[in-house]
């Protein structure tokens, strides 16, 4: 279904905050938002209701039994129609360590789905390649024995197997990371520090050669030491990168959260998911880049214990970090809509409610419970 819009519903406009508003669309734009509106159609919300900015999760594997890596074009659509009940409205397609070949069919199958644009859910602005150009130390739950040193001519064979639908990397820059940094920033796609075994040193080289991001921070990354701060310690101490943060209080504790918050502001943390395909389903055992992963109480784990992505929902991680950190509602969703939108370069068209920027919205109430969502003017989830 299309919608015209919005009749007198509290908004979160771009520089205003949460204000009373008609908002009118046309063509998945948002054309005119006014005081005041008699056009027939619009939508009239509760005085509970909050029209807010559609949530973008530029680091989600999978939901509902599904995964990025998977090859059936009807993955990223399950995908896809799943995370909408977060109220997220743009996603980047995340996929993982493993073969060349398998990559390759994952890259072939989401570029069929990006390239159809079905506005049957979230839309898949784009694809987040983590791995394999990973260290194996700090590998996670990536498969070992796929991990590659960074290598631009592979990336370029990738890129041209995506559609050059790649917007954000995750590298480890120490594994022969600067030509291929060097390489991402002339085409304008984020490069992400992450998985990585990187001294201070080599993390602010890759910095000043153009990493803007940091790979869901402290996890998977050198940790901070009083004679060596890694990774971690670079993260915190650069304005210049983002950092990408899993807030489902497992991941992350409350302690680390109000740190990074300390260090790196309202603008520098990013929300994520990380989320795989057990999200959405009950505790039991699923799979992530071939491996079996154990989910019970929140929590989804290798064999070994080690975490293996997430099963978190986009709204209840805004609401954690508005908790922990005991932010006003505005300023805790410009983590999941205005900081993503700026890291991959499309905040002209997402990431706020402003005239001619994509209808993209998520209606929530104050403890961030969806009850619809639209992308480009199109209703891909209702309560």
């Amino acid at each position: 279904m299309i919608i015209k819009g919005f009749k007198n519903v509290n908004v979160y406009v771009e520089g205003q905050g949460i204000v009373k508003k008609c908002i009118l669309i046309k063509n998945g734009k948002i054309d005119k938002i006014v005081d005041n509106c008699e056009e027939a159609g619009l939508i009239e919300l509760s005085a509970d209701k909050i029209v807010v900015p559609g949530f973008i999760d530029e680091h989600v594997h999978g939901a509902n039994h599904s995964d990025g890596m998977y090859t059936d074009p009807k993955d990223p659509i399950n995908i896809s129609k799943t995370i909408a009940s977060e109220g997220v409205t743009s996603y980047c397609i995340t996929t993982m360590t493993q073969t060349v070949e398998n990559i390759d069919a994952a890259l072939k199958n989401a570029k069929q789905f990006i390239d159809k644009d079905m506005h049957i859910g979230a839309k898949a602005i784009g694809i987040h390649l983590e791995g394999p150009f990973i260290s194996r130390i700090y590998k996670g739950a990536q498969v070992l024995s796929a991990i590659q040193e960074c290598n631009v001519d592979l990336f370029k064979h990738f890129q041209e197997v995506s559609g050059n639908h790649i917007s954000i990397v995750t590298l480890a820059y120490e594994e022969n990371g600067k030509e291929l940094v060097h390489y991402l920033k002339k085409e304008g796609i984020v490069a992400s520090l992450g998985h990585t075994n990187a001294t201070y040193e080599e993390a602010m080289e890759g910095i000043k050669e153009g990493i803007t991001c940091a790979t869901h921070t402290y996890n998977a990354m050198t940790k901070l030491h009083h004679r060596e701060v890694g990774v971690v310690g670079t993260v915190l101490l650069c304005d210049q990168i983002r950092g990408e943060l899993i807030c489902d209080l497992i991941h992350i504790s409350a302690p680390a959260i109000q740190l990074l918050y300390k260090c790196k502001g309202k603008d520098g943390i990013i929300l994520v998911t990380d989320a795989m395909e057990a999200k959405h389903l009950p505790d039991g055992e699923y799979a992530l880049g071939g491996q079996p992963v154990f989910v019970s109480n929140g929590a989804a784990r290798l064999k070994d214990g080690t975490l293996a992505g997430s099963i978190l929902y986009m709204n209840h991680a805004i609401k954690n970090i508005q908790k922990v950190l005991g932010l006003g509602m505005t300023d805790a969703i410009n983590f999941a809509t205005m900081n993503p939108a700026k890291n991959l370069g499309i905040f002209d068209q997402k990431g706020s409610i402003k005239e001619q920027k994509d209808a993209d919205f998520a209606v929530i109430d104050k403890e961030f419970n969806v009850y619809m969502t639209i992308s480009e003017g199109h209703v891909v989830f209702e309560k």
